[in-house]
């Protein structure tokens, strides 16, 4: 699977993503990258970048990452848990996210979202998601 197939998957219809302006930049073995503007779609009433949109980001990187990992045909990826540790706050520019696997299991898969600024490099979030591996019917 490249990264042009994966925006393919992703591009067959309107998700919260898309409504954020989340961009999927980078794919390899060990990692997927996307990228979310920080500005009036991502920011919470004192204008800094909404922690639910950094947590957004990592559910979107975690979910897909795991669906990289099965016979989509066969099996689905869904959430169980996800937690994120809010670090620094930045009020515009753009944010980047690289989800690794630390667990690729028959039935749980467990990502590691770590959020930058993507101007600074300053550490912004750092996520952890759960997903159960499903037989589909």
């Amino acid at each position: 699977m490249t990264l042009d197939d994966i925006k393919a998957w992703v591009s067959k219809r309107p998700t919260l993503a898309d409504a954020l302006g989340i961009e999927l930049v980078a794919f390899t073995d060990d990692y997927l990258e996307a990228r979310m503007p920080v500005d009036g779609r991502t920011h919470q009433p004192m204008g800094l970048l909404h922690g639910g949109a950094s947590v957004a980001l990592a559910e979107t990187l975690g979910s897909i990452g795991a669906a990289t990992r099965i016979d989509p045909t066969k099996q689905a990826c869904v959430g169980l848990e996800i937690n994120a540790n809010h670090l620094k706050g930045v009020r515009d520019g753009w944010v980047r996210g690289r989800a690794t696997p630390l667990h690729v299991g028959r039935s749980t898969q467990v990502w590691e979202i770590r959020i930058t600024h993507e101007e600074t490099g300053a550490l912004l979030c750092i996520s952890r998601i759960t997903m159960a591996v499903i037989d589909l019917k």
